[in-house]
Order: C-alpha cells, then sequence, then structure tokens
C-alpha cells in the first residue's frame, strides 16, 4: 500500500464493548434492542387479525350448534299418540259429582285415506294453514321468526306452525304455549317429516284436527256439517271447512251474525290462496266468493230433551268464558261438576208446572234460584223443553217491573233517607213531559194520600211514591241504576238507563240475575258472582283444572239491608206478596208487573228469598212484547208468580232449617231533601175513592223520554247475552 493513502480509522474496541453490554442489560430487562422496534399494525391488519379469531369462533360455535342439534335430533323419541285421540267424552255432573247430566260430543271421528279426501279438501287444507307445505321441512324457519318478531313486540300471539307441526302437537303434545313444548314440536316435525311423506302427514292431520260441531277429522266434519262424505266435498265446503279451522269457536256459522261474517272473511282468504296457487281458477273462484255453502241442519239428541240442554249450553258458555277452547270441552275428556242440585232442578220444574195454567201455550213460566252465601245457581226452569224451543226464559229475562224496587230503596236509606221517612202517594204523578204514572187501580189507579213511608210504599208497590224517592235523592236515576249493577244486576241489562222511572223497572233482567241481586239482600250487603260450575278436572289423571273461587265484596251495609229486607218482609206479611205466607217460614219478597208503551201488561214477577235461597219467578207471554191482560187472568204478580215461587221454594227449604231474618235497624240519616218528615204507617186500608190529581214539580233532569211502542216480532225483543253474563246468546224461536 502506498504511504500517500490514507488508513481508514479503527473502530474503538471500548466503544463496541459499551454498546454490547448495554444490549445486554435491555435484552435482561426485557426491553427492545436499541435501534430493533416491530413496526405497528396497520388498521388493516388489526381487521384481518379481528376477522381470523371470529371466523375460528364462528366454526367453533357451529360445529357445537350443530352437535347439539344432531344430539337432540337423535335423542328425540316420538312418543305414543295423545290419549285425546282415543275417544275421551267431557262428561257433566250435578253439584254431588256423581249423578251425570250429560255429556258433549264424544269425538266423532271416521279415519279415512286421503284418497277418499277430494281434491279441493287438500288444496284447501294447504291454502288455509301451511301454503308452504308441500315444499317445507316440517318447518318454516321464516314463519318463526316473523311470528317471534311480532310477539316480541307485544302484537297478538301468532303461532307460525305448519301442517306438520299442528299434527304433532295435537297427536303428541299438549295445548300448552311454552318454550319447551314448542322445542319439543320442532324436534318431532322435523322427524316426521323424514320418517313418513307428506301424503302421509296431511291425511293423519285430515283424520284427528277439530272441525267444529263436534266433528274431529274432515270425514265427521262433511257429514256434520253437510251431510256428506269428503270425497264430496266441492270447492266452496272445502274452502269453508279449511276456514273453520282456524278457530272453531270464534268462525262457528252456528254462533251468529259476527261469526258467520268473521268466517266469511276467512273463507274468502282460502280461496284466494287456492287461486294464487294455481288449485282453482279465477272462474272458479268468482261464483262462490264471500258466499258460504249451504249448511245442514245441526240434529238435536235426545240428551238435550226437558232441561238438560240448556243446563249443557250454561255449562258450555261458562268453560269458554273460563278459557277453555271448543276442542277440550267437546272431547277433552273433562270432567266437569257444575252447581245444579236435583232437588232445585225438580223444584222449579215441578213448582212452575204445578201452578201455571194449562192450556196457556203462548205462556212461558221461569223459574231461577241462587245460594244466598255463594252466588251458586241451584236450579232453573227455562219455561219450556229444550227439543220444543232453545229460548231459556230463565235466562233471557224480561222488564221485572217493580220487582226492581228494592234497589231504589237501597240507594234512598244510602241517600239519608229512612224506612220512616215519606213521599206522596197521590196518583197519577204526572212529569213536565206529560209522561204520566199511575198506581195500581181502575182509572187514574189507587190513590195512598201524601205521606206515605217507605214500608207502605213497598208493601203496597205504590209507583208515585217510588216516582218521588227517585226525584228525591241528589241525581237520583243515576243512583239507583249504580245501586242495582253493585249488588248483582248486569250493567250492560237491556234497557238500563238513568231515567226517572228506572226504579219502576224497564230494564231486560233475567230471572238468573234477579235472584242473586236479591242475595245480596239477603246475605246482608255481600254481593256474589253467578256461577254454574263449581269444579273442572281432567278425567285421565285426576288434575285439578278449575276450582270456582267465591267472589264476595260488600256492596251495602248490612244495617241499610237489614231494613230493605223488613220492608220486603211486611210485603210478605200483610201486602202484595201475601201469597207467600204459605211457605210457613220467614220470606222477604217483592211482586212486580211491567207495561209496554200503550200501558198493557207484559209481565209478571214475584222474586223473594230466606236467609238461605233466593228464587225469581217470572211470567211473560209470546215473544215478550204481548199482554198478559185478557189472557192470564189474574196477571198480578201477587197471583201465579207468587204462588208458583210458593211451590218451589216450599220444596226447597224442605230440611233445611227455620232461620229468622234480623230485626230491621231502621238507619237514620240526613235526609238530601225537605218535605219527608217521617210518620208512623197508616193503619187503614188505603181509600179506593178517587181523590184529585197531584201534580208534582220535577227538575228538567228527571224528565224522561217516553220509550216508543215497540213492534213485536217472532223473537224476544230483549236482547240476549249481555257480556260477561250467564246468558246464552238467543237463539231462533223454534215454537
Amino acid at each position: 500500500m502506498s504511504s500517500s493513502t490514507p488508513r481508514p480509522p479503527r473502530p474503538s474496541t471500548g466503544s463496541n464493548r459499551a454498546r454490547s453490554r448495554a444490549g445486554d442489560r435491555a435484552r435482561r430487562k426485557g426491553g427492545k434492542t436499541p435501534g430493533k422496534n416491530k413496526p405497528k399494525l396497520t388498521g388493516k391488519q388489526k381487521f384481518r387479525r379481528v376477522l381470523r379469531y371470529l371466523l375460528i369462533a364462528g366454526v367453533a360455535f357451529t360445529v357445537l350448534m350443530v352437535s347439539i342439534f344432531y344430539f337432540a335430533y337423535q335423542s328425540t323419541k316420538i312418543p305414543s299418540p295423545n290419549q285425546a285421540f282415543q275417544s275421551q267424552t267431557t262428561n257433566i255432573y250435578y253439584a254431588d259429582g256423581k249423578t251425570p247430566i250429560g255429556h258433549f260430543a264424544t269425538q266423532n271421528r271416521e279415519s279415512v285415506s286421503l284418497s277418499d279426501v277430494s281434491q279441493t279438501m287438500k288444496d284447501a287444507v294447504v291454502a288455509a294453514e301451511d301454503r308452504t307445505f308441500w315444499t317445507n321441512t316440517g318447518i318454516d324457519i321464516k314463519s318463526i321468526l316473523r311470528a317471534a318478531f311480532s310477539n316480541a313486540q307485544g302484537n297478538a300471539t301468532q303461532g307460525a306452525s305448519t301442517i306438520t307441526q299442528q299434527y304433532v302437537k295435537l297427536l303428541y303434545l299438549s295445548q300448552q304455549r311454552t318454550f319447551t313444548r314448542k322445542i319439543k314440536e320442532i324436534f318431532l316435525s322435523l322427524k316426521i317429516h323424514n320418517q313418513q311423506s307428506k301424503s302421509q302427514i296431511l291425511e293423519g292431520y285430515l283424520n284427528i284436527v277439530y272441525f267444529g260441531r263436534g266433528a274431529y277429522g274432515v270425514q265427521a266434519a262433511a257429514n256434520a256439517y253437510f251431510g256428506i262424505p269428503a270425497s264430496k266435498l266441492n270447492a266452496s265446503q272445502s274452502a269453508m271447512l279449511a276456514a273453520v279451522l282456524n278457530s272453531p269457536t270464534y268462525l262457528n256459522p252456528d254462533a251468529g251474525a259476527a261469526s258467520r261474517a268473521a268466517l266469511t272473511q276467512r273463507y274468502d282468504y282460502v280461496l284466494s290462496g287456492m287461486v294464487t296457487a294455481g288449485t282453482l281458477t279465477q272462474a272458479q273462484e268468482t261464483p262462490i266468493y264471500s258466499k258460504l255453502p249451504t249448511l245442514k241442519k245441526q240434529s238435536t239428541s235426545d240428551l238435550y230433551g226437558g232441561q238438560n240442554g240448556f243446563m249443557l249450553d250454561m255449562v258450555k258458555s261458562e268453560l269458554l268464558k273460563l278459557g277453555f277452547d271448543e276442542a277440550q270441552i267437546d272431547g277433552g275428556g273433562l270432567r266437569v261438576v257444575t252447581t245444579f242440585t236435583r232437588k232445585a232442578m225438580a223444584a222449579t220444574k215441578n213448582g212452575v208446572l204445578s201452578k201455571k195454567p194449562t192450556g196457556l201455550s203462548q205462556l212461558h213460566a221461569a223459574a231461577a234460584s241462587v245460594d244466598v252465601k255463594t252466588g251458586a245457581l241451584l236450579g232453573f226452569f227455562a219455561g219450556q223443553d229444550y227439543l220444543k224451543s232453545q229460548l231459556n226464559w230463565a235466562a233471557i229475562g224480561d222488564s221485572p217491573g217493580s220487582a226492581f224496587k228494592p234497589f231504589a230503596l237501597t240507594a234512598g236509606i244510602e241517600a239519608g233517607f229512612s224506612l220512616k221517612s215519606t213521599f206522596q202517594g197521590y196518583s197519577p204523578y204526572r212529569f213536565p213531559s206529560g209522561l204520566t204514572i199511575k198506581n195500581e187501580g181502575q182509572g187514574d189507579g189507587h190513590s195512598y194520600g201524601t205521606k206515605v213511608n217507605l214500608i207502605k210504599a213497598t208493601q203496597e208497590s205504590i209507583n208515585t211514591a217510588y216516582i218521588d224517592l227517585t226525584a228525591s235523592i241528589p241525581n237520583g236515576p243515576q243512583k239507583i241504576m249504580d245501586t242495582a249493577i253493585k249488588m248483582g244486576i248486569p250493567a250492560n241489562s237491556p234497557g238500563l238507563a238513568p231515567d226517572a222511572t228506572v226504579a219502576l223497572g224497564s230494564a231486560t233482567v233475567s230471572p238468573i240475575n234477579m235472584a242473586n241481586a236479591y242475595s245480596t239482600i239477603a246475605d246482608g250487603g255481600l254481593e256474589h258472582k253467578v256461577f254454574v260450575i263449581s269444579k273442572v278436572t281432567r278425567a285421565s289423571d285426576g288434575e285439578v283444572l278449575y276450582t270456582a273461587p267465591i267472589k264476595t265484596q260488600r256492596v251495602v251495609p248490612t244495617n241499610i239491608t237489614d231494613d230493605v229486607s223488613y220492608a220486603l218482609q211486611q210485603t210478605v206479611q200483610g201486602g202484595t206478596g201475601q201469597n207467600a205466607r204459605a211457605l210457613g217460614r220467614p220470606a222477604a219478597g217483592k211482586t212486580g208487573t211491567a207495561t209496554r208503551a200503550d200501558g198493557k201488561v207484559i209481565t209478571s214477577w214475584f222474586v223473594g228469598f230466606t236467609p238461605q235461597i233466593a228464587t225469581a219467578v217470572m211470567y211473560v207471554r209470546g215473544d215478550g212484547q204481548q199482554t198478559l191482560e185478557g189472557y192470564l187472568n189474574p196477571f198480578y204478580g201477587a197471583n201465579y208468580p207468587t204462588e208458583t215461587w210458593t211451590a218451589i221454594m216450599t220444596t226447597l227449604m224442605n230440611g233445611l232449617g227455620v232461620v229468622p231474618f234480623p230485626l230491621p235497624a231502621y238507619v237514620t240519616g240526613t235526609p238530601p231533601a225537605s218535605g219527608h218528615a217521617p210518620t208512623p204507617p197508616p193503619k187503614p186500608k188505603p181509600s179506593k175513592t178517587p181523590t184529585p190529581t197531584l201534580t208534582p214539580t220535577l227538575t228538567p233532569t228527571l224528565t224522561p223520554t217516553p220509550t216508543p211502542t215497540p213492534t213485536p216480532t217472532s223473537t224476544p225483543t230483549s236482547t240476549c247475552t249481555p257480556p260477561g253474563t250467564l246468558l246464552n246468546p238467543c237463539p231462533t224461536p223454534t215454537g
């Protein structure tokens, strides 16, 4: 090397060693070697890493779910068919729980092969219940998710069940709506789908599903509704039967206009579905759209003869209100114990028939007896044999007339008046509107003077005194109506309104509800809900499904009902109800007659009680608006109704101890109006000598609007089946 070329500098040994030692120390401390920092991950790299972890987790979760699903599927065993499809009958018993009244439809089923079912019926059921039936796997995931979302939002519960699921639920599972049952249903449906063909599933479903009218399966339904085999069903008949499946109770073509309208809407939905599926042409649909097919008239079994049919109707109505569906009622193997006693049913029937005059084919006499302490309906007489007419006059009722006055008396004492308070008894009583109220008697009616106390007014059923009482109570008409309702008169009783004549009983009330409302007086102001079912069990295993709660609430102070009861006792002892004295034990009650707009009497009543039982008796003619005058003589409540009541109660009270009534409390309050100073009850009989007419001055709010004259019809003009009561729908009269 030339001496002129410079040498590169030699690295410093000490410096290198220092750096090496620094690196060693850093590594020992877990730090990073200076100058060797790892590069940071970009956002894209982080996303890929998270995605990779999620994919791994997803695969693991999927494997886990598939394993669970596979294990659950393999573990699912197809159980034996429900015992309900081995023909279980619902039996109805008297209150003793031993004596049978009758039964509801035994499972009327005749299994047929799918080839014996018309093609239109197969197509209609698919269009109505499961439009993806031929392509789904036994379950419809979309429908399940849609229903779950709708239910989670608080909408009406949706089932989302395919035909396969319905078949599985009916044949193998219970009807409970639980998550566990739904999961079992899904797995069983998948298993059935894999083990049976679609045709086998549809055949099985059509042979067990409930169509109403007691018919299980399409063959029984075709005969029950149309009197033909399933193979002969046409498109219209098939669409109607398929429509009924959605709700045999609500869509019952026999249940009235509202149900038929709802059924027609569902029927049209089925037809449209068939057209969409291509199983029915537009030309075939047009002439039958919105036109239900003609139905076969329901046959009535001798099982329903006498009063049995009415009892069974009332029991079925109450079971439906309690939440039992028609399939359970007609074929669920229930054991129903009622409140009816053989003694009470015989007493009401025999009591009516022993006193009702013969030869009057249009005359209807009905009665009902209620347990004062519980509200249990012990017995009733509907007025005729069920096989001759399905009109239950014990449940339909009519205007009770003066038998409604005890509710006004109760309201008056609650307002501050007493039994000794006096009211004007002159007749007639003329309203400013021109409406005239008269007492019983010829011409303008009997007049009882200007000072009639409430005992006498009740004892002699003085209309004008009760009109004066109504006018003297602050907001009297409303107070009287409210009092009647809280004592047991249904709030939606037809014609019940807060007008000035409300105390005279123009509203339509049934003997059942009148007897129950009087029970409130007899039980010291405790009101009970009337009922006909005491217990329901499942016959197969004895499980108790329902026990009637004794619903009791105090609605009137005891001392007030003691006074009301005392006034009604005087009606029996020396008033219009004297024929009830023949009972031979303490009794209280009130007569009543109601008139139509032309003043003619159309109803005649007696409602009364002992401390144990309350009974109401009503006489009406024809459709309930035909006059009794000139037909039933005498037509007053003091005669046939009171005598009938006495005959019934004589049998009912036989074997029961004599229980005295409480003494009157003579409640005294602060009268809300002047001019009603107490006076002792007048001793002499009321004079029948014509007296001058007294025209009272009433406030405008008490001026009633006269009710227009009703036009008699072939059916009772009273509205039947107020919601929430025991009344059954009014059927079309058959005689």
